[in-house]
């Protein structure tokens, strides 16, 4: 039976319409929307009327994009910015009262949880492994191996909160690169000192646009895990965090949608390579949409 899996993050709609037939996940069609809801007020706790709106036309073209593909059964997960925000209640009673999808709002924990399922589609987990999921108002860390999931950590450092936390820059200074890696530091809980790997998957996301920066080619987000030469990935990362605005957006392998804050997650990349002395970096397609289907 197909199924729609709506994952709404704090920076990012995204849309997922599959089936799974005889242990295997079959995509079916896969969209995603920049809605930026927390932008202008996620750090008080409060969702703009200006992103609510775009949030509502997110939601109708789904929607509308359900109804095309004819699929009866719509599973809408919200995370951290929904979570957290005091009017989160207006999106909700608008998807079910509008648009007729119920939204669950689900809290860190269960979202890595997701997370780690996504991954496991395409991952075996034959080594102890760390799992990094960077969102737009949490990063979520699962550390696994082949018996499954040993722990699991959500924190709310975000990308999205650490740009507003700045006041929304085009340019990072040095100063602002302290700030975040100070901002990190202080961030950390005891999962960073209880687990070691040498081995740190990218669930989609910013790992997708370091890739396709790397290879000059498009990510493959139905295809299998894709590990990535260090030191391609560490070279990648400097440009990212020393680029100017302009020279991200005249790069043609950057996201649109990831051509702002782009360094703020290279900077939590790079942070964790440091900290865990990370030897080797895998990609993965999937991630918390797939997650969902994986239950």
């Amino acid at each position: 039976m197909k199924k729609a899996i709506l994952d709404l993050g704090t920076n990012t709609f995204n849309l997922l319409i599959g089936q799974v037939e005889n242990g295997t996940l079959n995509v079916i069609h896969s969209s995603k929307i920049s809605v930026l809801l927390s932008m202008g007020g996620g750090n008080n706790g409060l969702i703009t009327e200006e992103a609510l709106g775009r949030a509502k036309e997110a939601l109708k073209l789904f929607k509308s994009q359900c109804d095309f593909y004819d699929v009866k059964t719509i599973k809408a997960i919200g995370t951290s910015a929904l979570r957290d925000s005091q009017n989160s209640s207006q999106l909700v009673d608008y998807a079910r009262d509008e648009v007729g999808i119920e939204i669950q709002i689900i809290d860190g924990h269960q979202e890595a949880e997701y997370i780690y399922r996504g991954v496991k589609w395409k991952y075996g987990f034959s080594e102890p492994t760390i799992v990094m999921d960077i969102g737009g108002g949490s990063t979520e860390f699962i550390f696994a191996d082949a018996q499954g999931v040993k722990k699991l950590s959500s924190l709310n450092i975000g990308i999205s909160r650490i740009f507003q936390a700045l006041n929304e820059p085009d340019e990072f200074t040095t100063e602002h690169i302290k700030i975040i890696n100070q901002f990190l530091e202080n961030g950390k809980c005891e999962f960073f000192s209880s687990v070691k790997s040498e081995i740190l998957i990218g669930s989609s996301g910013s790992f997708e646009t370091i890739y396709e920066m790397i290879y000059k080619k498009s990510f493959d987000g139905y295809g299998d895990t894709i590990e990535i030469p260090l030191d391609e990935v560490k070279l990648t990362l400097d440009w990212i965090i020393t680029s100017t605005i302009q020279e991200r957006l005249n790069h043609d392998w950057i996201a649109d949608i990831r051509k702002i804050m782009l360094p703020i997650a290279a900077l939590k990349i790079a942070w964790v390579i440091n900290h865990f002395n990370i030897k080797r970096i895998i990609v993965s397609p999937f991630s918390l949409k797939e997650g969902v289907l994986n239950e």
